[in-house]
């Protein structure tokens, strides 16, 4: 039936209204726009829309409504989370549009229907209307400092990981100004070395190979609070990047080498840290010496030789990327790895000194002096240890003192305090004193009581 469509009792018609918005041109979907939308944006694949909807069947049995339950239904947009009929209208609609989606089994719920609402075989009509659409955050901690719209869907459901080599086409603008316009081949991990934020490689690291998104990337994720000179780009500001991944070469997961092949690449990627390291390029050393750690962690049933290699290149991984936290100013993850190195060798010297380091970023002054101390005693002709032995014992020194300061101001205050509330509580107008005139109250009320029982 082209006009109109009879339900399988033939008790009712339904007119087949609406333009066919499938991409095969089959009457799949059929819309019609009851109220237009405002604005010239369509939600993209990912993004997360709002709507209400109202379901019915041919017979205009109700089904499903979001209305009647009072709460907007939200979904991410092409990710087959809903229907594909709604995946396919919703993407053509505007915010603040209604309209009606007539949808065939073939794209709702086929053959099988959803009992005991849906039948087999059903040909569905939905009332939709959209409030809200908004892109996908990416970030981890879903903070909203990488946003991503996708233009372009990409192939599969691989995607980049850490080390992956990557070849992009990228577009970054500011304030609506293109700063940066480029096509690029790189391993993930070194983008700074191209004058990449870091939030780039993180986007790319959500894509599909064939993917062209839109990200806005705030100053967290972006060139921080110092900005960029070399793009002239203000501190804290906000990024747009255009990205099309066009390839990939995913690097390889420690599940996918054997002993001998960890064993080797660790050695590659230790020399390759060392010289990031020696180049001031400290993110991407960390990178380097994170492989080691991963891949050698958890392996087990090495021979007696392996197990030496490993442990030694498990130690020098975690006492570096130490170093590399320290100097890129997160002594919480440089802490953490001294922990892990002295879990293998108690007595090291580099870790008991980058772990006082560490303690000492986070004003644990006493702890980090113990660590030093234990330097010294181990290993007596370091000098730098000693010094921060002084330079602990001076910054205690400044905090206890900072502390009686505190606490003598604050008993002071409570002392001032007690001595104003002992001198108003002393005498009252009548001239009596506090205690005699709660006596007073006190028989008095007893009085009161035993004429009443009398």
């Amino acid at each position: 039936m082209t006009a109109e469509e009879q339900n399988s009792e033939g008790q009712h018609t339904f007119p087949m209204e609406g333009e066919d918005i499938t991409a095969k041109k089959d009457g799949g979907v059929l819309k019609l726009v009851k109220r237009e939308g405002t604005g010239a944006e369509f939600p993209m694949t990912g993004d997360k829309v709002f709507v209400h909807y109202v379901g019915t069947l041919l017979d205009g049995t109700h089904f499903d409504s979001s209305r009647d339950r009072g709460e907007k239904f939200s979904f991410e947009l092409g990710k087959g989370q809903v229907i594909k009929a709604w995946d396919v209208g919703v993407a053509t609609m505007r915010v603040g549009e209604l309209c009606q989606l007539i949808c065939k089994p073939e794209y709702a719920y086929g053959s099988a229907g959803n009992p005991p609402k849906i039948p087999p075989n059903a040909t569905l009509v939905f009332e939709v209307e959209l409030f809200e659409f908004r892109g996908e955050d990416i970030t981890d901690d879903e903070d909203g400092g990488i946003i991503r719209r996708i233009v372009t869907k990409g192939e599969g459901y691989s995607k980049p990981n850490e080390g992956a080599v990557v070849e992009v086409v990228v577009q970054g603008t500011c304030d609506g100004r293109v700063f940066d316009e480029r096509e690029l081949k790189f391993e993930i991990g070194d983008g700074e070395s191209f004058g990449l934020p870091g939030g780039v490689e993180k986007a790319i690291m959500a894509m599909e190979q064939g993917e062209e998104a839109l990200f806005t990337v705030k100053s967290k994720y972006g060139f921080g609070i110092a900005g960029n000179e070399k793009y002239n780009i203000p501190g804290g500001a906000t990024l747009q990047y255009k990205i099309k991944l066009t390839a990939f070469e995913k690097a390889k997961e420690s599940w996918e080498m054997n002993t001998v092949e960890k064993l080797e690449q660790s050695g590659i990627v230790k020399e390759k840290g060392t010289q990031c390291f020696k180049d001031g390029k400290y993110k991407q050393a960390s990178v380097q010496y994170k492989k080691i750690a991963s891949w050698l962690e958890h392996e087990s049933g090495l021979s007696d030789e392996d197990e030496k290699k490993a442990k030694a290149l498990r130690l020098a991984a975690h006492l570096n990327l130490a170093m590399c936290y320290l100097k890129m100013h997160e002594p919480a993850k440089a802490l953490e790895n001294c922990d892990k190195a002295l879990e293998m060798d108690s007595a090291n010297e580099k870790a008991l000194f980058r772990r006082g380091e560490a303690l000492y970023g986070i004003n644990e002054f006493e702890r980090a002096r113990d660590d030093f101390q234990r330097v010294v005693q181990l290993y007596p002709s370091n000098k730098a240890a000693k010094s921060q032995v002084v330079l602990c014992q001076k910054r205690i020194k400044e905090q206890h003192e900072k502390d009686k300061r505190i606490y003598a101001n604050m008993f002071q205050k409570f002392a001032e305090r007690d001595s104003k509330q002992k001198d108003a509580e002393k005498v009252k107008p009548d001239g009596k004193e506090n205690g005699e005139e709660a006596m007073e109250v006190e028989n008095g009320e007893k009085e009161a009581q035993s004429e009443a029982k009398a």
